[in-house]
């Protein structure tokens, strides 16, 4: 008994100080990461989430830079109640690449690390790197509905490298009308 408890204790371990030494983008250009990106990918192994993984669709975002280096963050989510709209506000760090922001969902400061990006394409983004299964997430986020395989695949190895199970990466179908487009149609 006592050996599987130190097992388990060596895994929590191991995957803590594996998320630890996740770095952002290396000379991380906000203004560059500024403007639309669709949500393509997710790695979530909350409990909670499980049932609603077949429902998930892609999501949309506006991220804008301010002044300051902050950043606001429009996201739209399709949800089986409809398109619903959410604002985040990201406080900037003294690491370019890595903002904060407090989850009223969950009553606490998480971290948002932009691990990797080529800017017109693709971006890695770890959300809350202190792993816990209830909160911490890792997005694929794309500048179209579709990223190249060899994207999805950097993806899937980095999730799995910070713990994921396969069944918690998922790639979701894009979102019909959400944001609902111009026309209403």
């Amino acid at each position: 008994m006592r050996t599987a408890v130190g097992a388990v204790v060596m895994v929590m371990v191991c995957l803590m100080m594996a998320h630890a030494d996740v770095k952002p983008q290396r000379d991380f250009n906000l203004q560059r990461f500024a403007g639309k990106w669709y949500r393509v990918g997710l790695a979530y192994a909350s409990p909670s989430f499980a049932p609603y993984r077949d429902k998930v669709k892609a999501s949309m975002g506006m991220v804008a830079a301010l002044p300051n280096g902050n950043v606001n963050l429009t996201m739209w989510d399709a949800t089986p109640f409809g398109c619903r709209t959410k604002m985040y506000h990201y406080e900037r760090t003294n690491v370019p690449g890595q903002f904060t922001y407090f989850s009223s969902r969950h009553n606490m400061v998480k971290d948002i690390t932009v691990v990797d990006t080529n800017y017109t394409d693709y971006a890695l983004v770890l959300k809350h790197k202190v792993f816990s299964r209830d909160y911490t997430q890792v997005a694929l986020y794309g500048r179209s509905h579709s990223v190249r395989n060899h994207v999805i695949q950097k993806f899937t190895a980095f999730s799995l490298s910070q713990g994921f199970p396969r069944e918690s990466i998922l790639t979701p179908p894009p979102a019909d009308n959400c944001p609902p487009s111009p026309s209403g149609r």
